[in-house]
């Protein structure tokens, strides 16, 4: 009988089937389906400006996964919700822990004002802070909200209410899940240029040099996830202004009889985003030319900039203008015509001296300021520091495009009066007016694409080309300029991967594998004990048996 089980476990039963086995069963996860998981994901921002590094720094995640309230060292990736993290647990994750992945809300794009504020505070607090650990954000997502919920409900091994015994079981009946991001070291964007488009509406003049007015809007957007910044207000609202005033005023200039007595020169200009770099470097090569530049005889620069946030237009100005110039009559003709027309919407002056020691710059007309041009900001926000100017919450769905209507036709109607000198009346009328459908189309084309900085530095953008082509459908002279970082000393640097994918494992924890290894050991051990002492065992049983049979008779 013996010979028979032997032969039995030598040819028709092999070990590997008793041994690894059980083995598999134990180590596979309870659903496959689950056990590994990939998501797309936008890293924070990364840039250097003046010599100071924004952003994060590092890219690449390789960690285990843990909740907000479970990680506890460096070799941790906290997983967690926008809704759930504060500046506080920010500061503390940034210093201490590996690396840091936040989910955005379900509809994130769409949110009530307050939780607006609320987070734009924390988008702040993380921009203006040293981050030297990997930051990504990821849009919700059923699968990783599941994976962010078992890490935040999972009993922890040190739950102080539970026996020890209790602990050391959940522990390893827990799952955890480990982090994966491979992007690489980011690399400075070698060839990063932005452009600055220009155009021209010559006006009439009788003799002399005719004056001008240049009107100026910057197209980048900014938030603290460059793939995910649309800035539909900020500052797309100034873009879709300025490109209709291009419309109306193009048709009025396109006969001599009907031309102001202005020029008229629009400027888009790249890099507002970055201290208003676009019109830096403009300013520089225009004021500098040896034959004169037509921005020397400006009568005033108006910058457009978020005007669409609330039934208000607040003239900002680093020196308020004189009685009579140029720009204080444009400032009573806005406050004219939106007490005419418009009398919800307020027309105000804010003064604000420029700070020469601040690296930053409040608003785009300081550029023009400091070079002693006439200049101010039109904008429906009265601070500069207001976090509507630069968060990814500034979406085309959060807009209010009556708002941006009313404001749009107040500037047009205003500046139409100061050109022509006439003060009473609708000078463009229903011929030449405000066509809100222009505006809406131009708003939904500039907010369904990021417009961070770095993601427009390329060689041919598609949208700076749009722009162009605008441009020249109306105004004359069309030229493109661009801003490059000075090799030894640059003022900015762009920074490659601003997305990814990051990959979520199924994982046990340690304690598992120690405790899966004393098992396996064991088993083994059992295994060959019961091969290699199979006669006694035989002759035990069998002895038993013969014994039982004996009673019996």
């Amino acid at each position: 009988m013996w010979v028979e089980v032997d032969e039995i476990f030598k040819n028709y039963l092999p070990y590997y089937f008793l041994v690894f086995l059980p083995i598999f069963i134990i180590v596979s996860p309870v659903n496959p389906v689950y056990g590994a998981s990939e998501f797309p994901v936008y890293r924070m921002q990364h840039y250097d400006l003046h010599g100071v590094s924004h952003g994060c720094r590092s890219a690449t995640v390789n960690l285990e996964a843990k909740s907000l309230t479970g990680w506890s060292t460096s070799r941790h990736c906290v997983v967690t919700r926008l809704k759930d993290i504060n500046v506080d647990h920010f500061r503390n994750i940034k210093s201490k822990a590996g690396a840091l992945l936040i989910m955005l809300p379900e509809n994130w794009r769409n949110l009530s004002l307050e939780d607006k504020q609320n987070y734009m505070v924390l988008e702040n607090s993380m921009m203006i802070q040293d981050v030297p650990i990997p930051v990504y954000f990821a849009e919700y997502s059923p699968r990783l909200d599941s994976v962010i919920s078992e890490l935040s409900y999972s009993i922890s091994a040190n739950d102080m209410s539970k026996s020890s015994l209790e602990a050391l079981m959940s522990s390893v009946s827990a799952n955890g899940y480990q982090i994966s991001v491979s992007v690489g070291t980011p690399a400075i964007q070698s060839e990063a240029k932005i452009a600055t488009i220009q155009g021209y509406l010559p006006g009439y003049s009788l003799g002399g040099k005719t004056p001008t007015i240049a009107i100026v809007a910057h197209y980048d957007s900014f938030g603290v996830v460059p793939e995910l910044s649309f800035g539909a207000d900020s500052n797309g609202s100034g873009v879709a202004i300025l490109l209709e005033l291009v419309r109306i005023f193009s048709n009025l200039y396109a006969e001599s009889k009907t031309r102001g007595k202005y020029n008229m020169l629009f400027l888009l200009t790249g890099g507002g985003k970055i201290n208003y770099q676009g019109s830096k470097k403009w300013l520089e090569e225009q004021l500098d030319l040896l034959d004169g530049s037509i921005i020397q005889d400006a009568a005033y620069v108006m910058c457009l900039d978020t005007l669409a946030s609330n039934n208000s237009i607040y003239m900002h100005v680093s020196k308020p203008p004189k009685d009579g110039s140029p720009a204080s009559v444009l400032f009573k003709e806005l406050k004219s015509v939106a007490a005419e027309r418009f009398p919800h919407t307020g027309v105000d002056g804010v003064h604000k001296k420029i700070n020469l020691a601040d690296d930053i710059l409040g608003w785009e007309h300081e550029r023009y300021s400091i070079r002693r041009l006439p200049a101010f900001t039109l904008s429906s926000l009265k601070n500069h520091k207001n976090f509507q100017r630069s968060t990814m919450f500034d979406t085309k769905d959060s807009l209010n495009t009556k708002i941006i209507a009313d404001n749009s036709k107040i500037i047009a109607e205003g500046l139409a009066r100061h050109i022509f000198g006439i003060s009473v009346g609708n000078v463009l009328g229903k011929s030449w007016d405000v066509n809100e459908s222009h505006i809406e189309a131009w708003l939904n084309y500039l907010s369904i694409q990021p417009r961070s900085p770095q993601l427009l530095s390329d060689k041919d953008n598609v949208l700076v080309n749009s722009l162009k082509d605008a441009f020249n459908k109306y105004l004359r002279d069309v030229k493109v300029s661009f801003v490059v970082p000075d090799k030894r000393d640059p003022d900015f640097q762009f920074y490659k991967i601003t997305s990814g994918s990051v990959h979520v494992c199924s994982v046990k924890p340690a304690v598992f594998d120690l405790i899966l290894t004393l098992v396996i050991i064991v088993y083994l051990i059992a295994i060959y004990l019961f091969v290699d002492k199979f006669p006694v065992v035989y002759s035990f049983v069998s002895s038993l048996t013969e014994s039982k049979k004996v009673k019996a008779n």
